[in-house]
């Protein structure tokens, strides 16, 4: 029974959390600038272009599997270590 509460009371205080956030564009505060405009570009961002990955930041996974196993080629850079002088 004192568990039931317990999950009972963090799941109200979940979803009382998740009504927290807000859903409004962004704006600078007063007194403070934009970020400056970038070299080469005509305007500013705006805070969404800023706020978006670029595709270097997020780039798309290869999820293609292996189906079949492949014996490997020998590696000519593969040596062993040499012995070092005293």
């Amino acid at each position: 029974m004192k568990t039931l509460r317990i999950i009972a009371g963090l799941g109200l205080t979940m979803l009382a959390l998740a009504g927290c956030g807000g859903r409004q564009p962004l704006k600078p505060v007063e007194g403070q600038r934009l970020p400056a405009v970038p070299v080469g570009a005509a305007t500013a961002p705006t805070s969404t272009q800023l706020l978006t990955p670029s595709i270097q930041a997020r780039p798309e996974r290869n999820v293609e599997l292996l189906t079949q196993s492949r014996e490997r080629t020998d590696d000519e850079f593969d040596l062993p270590p040499e012995a070092q002088p005293n």
